[in-house]
């Protein structure tokens, strides 16, 4: 008997200490590029990456067959040591432990690549209200 499974994961993880490591656009985008490659390499397909300065934010599709936790430790693993060969700076890179991992329905994919894909200005827009309602 034949079997589909399509399992769609929102994962969200943060730099080491929420430090803004991303801020250069080209590099950022270097580095969604860089993950969606080990995406691939993991037997996963990733639908959507993005973020922001100091978090990332991925629309992945992982195989059954593939433990959620070992998926995400080795796309960070990867990710980190790629960022730390490739770039010439005095501190080193890191994702802060943990993530979160969220399944998602196929009827809300395209929701959730909107929410990943509107990041940059989320949280401009958030950062405005909080700055403006301070008294």
């Amino acid at each position: 008997m034949a079997a589909h499974q399509q399992l769609l994961y929102h994962i969200v993880f943060s730099t080491k200490e929420r430090r803004p490591f991303l801020q250069n656009d080209s590099f950022r985008e270097d580095v969604w590029a860089y993950m969606a490659g080990v995406a691939r390499n993991l037997d996963g397909f990733a639908i959507r990456i993005g973020g922001y300065h100091d978090h990332a934010h991925l629309l992945v599709r992982i195989p059954a067959k593939v433990a959620v936790s070992d998926f995400v430790g080795k796309l960070k693993a990867n990710t980190s040591k790629h960022i730390n060969e490739s770039r010439d700076a005095g501190m080193k890179f890191h994702w802060q432990d943990g993530y979160g991992a969220f399944t998602v329905s196929s009827s809300q994919q395209d929701a959730v690549v909107a929410y990943i894909e509107g990041q940059v200005e989320i949280i401009a827009r958030n950062r405005f209200r909080m700055n403006s309602c301070r008294f």
